[in-house]
């Protein structure tokens, strides 16, 4: 059976572009791999009427309301995409082999974390990325900030109206000019310089030993798109600026890709979605989808 799209992906942008395409009355499977980008967080923020729900189930929500429109699932991962619409082959790391007019991706990014110890096993629960999404949930704790060339700076300025205790962190990464450090000064906030060498429930342990107690650790990530799977059309991610990561780039804001019959939506091509402008993305590239067959299927009868 050759659908009409198979989506790449189940967090919001994919679930939200299997709506839109199964309410047009077209044939979508979506392949998912269920390892969302969010899975270790206690609940998704600043998406109305969701809020504070697990990601879990949110993401059971929106899968509900897919089915209900003949949207089907697979769990899966894709190994390859290869050939040209409006016959698209997406294998999988199964050995199946699935068919489809067009290919929608919506696999978001992959964090990678600085490689310091006792970071990887507290992702999500207290050393977090986004002051927008969690800086609620750690109002008035002990915050550190993890000092780094993109952007820490600023991040320290964000979380610090969440708590009056919050301490920068330099890691050997960070030069503040006078201007920085009077702005800091004012607000009350801690610099500590030295090398990060570990983030324990006792806090963190900068060079030398000293150990600066800290409830939460922010922090920037690398972030990476996960899309190797795209080689085969000569697709490839290219450079987020400042060495950020990675995205998968689009020709135009309904995520067409300058491969035909491909199309990218949510963080895989833009780094600063969150989950609700995600989704909005996947509705956008849904529509423009359905648009994209509509055309087709005009075409083939003219």
């Amino acid at each position: 059976m050759t659908r009409d799209v198979v989506v790449v992906g189940g967090g919001p942008a994919g679930l939200a572009a299997a709506v839109v395409l199964g309410r047009a009355l077209r044939s979508v499977l979506v392949v998912d791999a269920g390892e969302p980008r969010n899975a270790r967080a206690a609940g998704v923020h600043n998406f109305l009427t969701r809020e504070s729900l697990s990601p879990q189930d949110f993401l059971a929500a929106g899968r509900a309301d897919a089915e209900r429109y003949g949207v089907t699932f697979r769990t899966g991962t894709v190994s390859a995409v290869t050939g040209t619409a409006p016959e698209f082959r997406v294998e999988l790391a199964d050995g199946t082999t699935l068919t489809s007019r067009r290919v929608l991706v919506a696999t978001g990014l992959a964090d990678v974390l600085p490689e310091i110890p006792g970071l990887a096993e507290r992702w999500g629960k207290t050393v977090l990325h986004c002051g927008h999404c969690h800086g609620y949930e750690a109002r008035g704790s002990a915050i550190g900030v993890l000092g780094d060339q993109l952007g820490a700076f600023m991040n320290t300025l964000l979380w610090r109206q969440w708590s009056e205790d919050v301490v920068l962190f330099l890691n050997d990464a960070l030069v503040l000019d006078p201007e920085q450090q009077r702005q800091l000064d004012a607000q009350g906030v801690r610099v500590v310089p030295g090398r990060v060498e570990s983030f324990t429930d006792a806090g963190v342990t900068v060079a030398g030993g000293t150990v600066v107690p800290r409830t939460y650790l922010a922090l920037h990530t690398r972030v990476e798109a996960r899309a190797d799977f795209l080689e085969p059309l000569g697709f490839k991610p290219v450079d987020l600026p400042l060495g950020l990561g990675t995205y998968l780039p689009v020709e135009d804001p309904t995520g067409r890709t300058s491969v035909p019959g491909l199309w990218v939506a949510g963080n895989a091509s833009d780094a600063r979605a969150q989950l609700t402008s995600a989704a909005a993305a996947g509705v956008t590239a849904g529509e423009a989808l359905t648009m994209d067959l509509v055309m087709a299927d005009a075409a083939a009868v003219a």
